[in-house]
C-alpha cells in the first residue's frame, strides 16, 4: 500500500467482509476518533521521560508501539474522510496553503510562537 487512495479502498473491503460498514457512520468514526485520542496518549507514554536524542533513536519496541498508535490513528482518519467524501491529501495540501498565509516566512522562521503572536 503506497496510498491513502489504496488504505481507503483496503479498509472500506475490511468493513464490507465484516458487515461493520452499518456501524461505520460519520459520529461514530469521530467518537472511535476521539478515543484513539487515549491511544494518542500511550504513544505519548512512549516517549515519557526519554531525551531528545533517546526519543530519536527509539528500541525495537518503542518503535514498534509507537507504529501500532499511529497506524490506529490513520484508519480512524481515513475511514471518517471516505465517509464524509473527503480527499485527505487535498485536505492537507489546503491547509498547508492556509498555514503559509497564517505562518510567513519571514516571521515564522525559527520561531515557535502561534501565528497570532508572531
Amino acid at each position: 500500500m503506497n496510498t491513502l487512495e489504496e488504505l481507503k479502498v483496503e479498509l472500506q473491503q475490511f468493513a464490507q467482509e465484516r458487515d461493520w460498514d452499518q456501524f461505520h457512520s460519520p459520529k461514530n468514526l469521530a467518537m472511535a476518533l476521539a478515543g484513539e485520542a487515549g491511544e494518542a496518549g500511550e504513544l505519548l507514554e512512549v516517549f515519557q521521560w526519554l531525551t531528545e536524542e533517546q526519543s530519536k533513536n527509539l528500541t525495537t519496541n518503542q518503535m514498534a508501539a509507537v507504529a501500532d498508535e499511529l497506524a490506529d490513528i490513520q484508519i480512524y482518519l481515513i475511514r471518517l474522510a471516505d465517509k464524509l467524501n473527503l480527499d485527505l491529501t487535498k485536505e492537507a495540501k489546503r491547509k498547508i496553503a492556509s498555514n503559509a498565509v497564517k505562518y510567513p516566512i519571514n516571521k515564522a522562521k525559527g520561531n515557535p510562537k502561534k501565528y497570532t503572536d508572531l
